[in-house]
Order: C-alpha cells, then sequence, then structure tokens
C-alpha cells in the first residue's frame, strides 16, 4: 500500500481510538501527517470517531487545500510546527480534560507547566511551556507558538489544549497522550505533598535521551 494510503488509515485509526477512549470528543481536536509535498490532516466538523481516510485534507507545504474536505480551522498551528521543526512527522493537538483543566490554574509555571512526577513523561514530553489564551481560529496563536517550537515539541494552549510534534504519528500520539495522564495525576495530586524526580535524575533521562 503506498505510504499516502497508509498515512490516511494510521490517522483514522488512531483518531478513533482517541475518540473511543475519551481523549477527544465531538469534533475537537486534530491530527495531522508530513508527505514529502505537504501533509494529511483530519477536516473540520467531524469527529474523530467518523474519520473517513478518503476526506482526509490534504494540503500543500504552504498549507493550502488540494484535495478532500476542507481543514480545520487550527490548520496554521500543524504548520508552524512543522515549520519549526524539521524532523516532525505528524502532530496531534487535543482538547483533552485533563490538560485544559491544568492549563486554566492559576499558580503554574509558564515556562515548565508540569512537574516531573515520572520518567516517562520526562522522556516523552520534557519541559512544557504555557502560550496566552487567543479566541480558536485566531492566527495570533501562531505566532505566539512560533518562537517555541525550536525548543519545544510540545505546548500546552491556555484555556484550550495541548498541541504536540513527533516524529512519527506514533511518537506524537505517545507524548500527547503521556501529557494527558501526567496532568491527570498532577491534578490527583494537589493538595499533598509530592516527591517528584530530582533535577539530577531528570537530567539523567535526558542525557541517555542525547
Amino acid at each position: 500500500m503506498p505510504a499516502e494510503a497508509l498515512a490516511r488509515e494510521a490517522i483514522c485509526r488512531l483518531g478513533r481510538s482517541m475518540f473511543a477512549r475519551g481523549l477527544t470528543f465531538g469534533s475537537s481536536g486534530n491530527i495531522s501527517v508530513r508527505l514529502e509535498d505537504g501533509w494529511l490532516m483530519t477536516p473540520t466538523n467531524v469527529a474523530m470517531g467518523d474519520l473517513d481516510p478518503a476526506s482526509l485534507s490534504r494540503l500543500d507545504a504552504e498549507g493550502r487545500l488540494v484535495a478532500g474536505d476542507a481543514p480545520t480551522k487550527e490548520a496554521f498551528l500543524h504548520r508552524v510546527m512543522y515549520e519549526g521543526r524539521r524532523d516532525a512527522g505528524a502532530v496531534v493537538h487535543l482538547h483533552s480534560t485533563h490538560s485544559v483543566a491544568v492549563s486554566v490554574l492559576e499558580d503554574i509555571d509558564p515556562e515548565d507547566v508540569l512537574p516531573p512526577i515520572t520518567a516517562y513523561y520526562v522522556m516523552r514530553v520534557g519541559r512544557l511551556p504555557l502560550v496566552p489564551y487567543f479566541p480558536p481560529g485566531d492566527s495570533r496563536l501562531a505566532e505566539a507558538v512560533r518562537p517555541l517550537v525550536g525548543r519545544h515539541h510540545a505546548i500546552l494552549l491556555a484555556n484550550h489544549g495541548p498541541v504536540v510534534a513527533g516524529t512519527s504519528l506514533a511518537a506524537a500520539a505517545g507524548a500527547i497522550e503521556e501529557l494527558e495522564e501526567t496532568a491527570k495525576l498532577h491534578l490527583l495530586l494537589r493538595g499533598h505533598r509530592i516527591r517528584p524526580l530530582t533535577p539530577v535524575q531528570v537530567e539523567e533521562l535526558r542525557a541517555r535521551m542525547g
């Protein structure tokens, strides 16, 4: 099967899985996969549980629709991630419940939102910056994200949700799911004294990953 056909099937399979597990709901969230001459993306106003491989939006390298249904209004966010990370093979953006909940807390560090609770969070997500709130579809969001993309593959949008780039669709999905689970743990532990990984332990993990 050609690479593009495989990518179409993979996007829909992931969308159905995320929808079934409650990581996305309604028609929220979007997924994209980079191609040699552009990228594939989930279309607007379609629930991830109902994605059709043939109807996915196909965009060129400049983000213009060339085939399929109209893309999500957040396509510009994916474009910024691809432009800033040449190694990115896929981007996933969710309005996942626990991540959004963390994004509205007053006492979080906008430079690094979540503590290093587990080794898997450090390895798959790393530091997580927070971008201020902008209305959905507002192009100013892209400009707020752009300066961070070169240093971070995962970014949390205030009152909105996370966006994550990965070298592959599996890597992007794994990272955003780890982020959501860590956000859930963070909320469960609020009010309790915790023992996060130490700076030495964090640096050791980062050194192992190169």
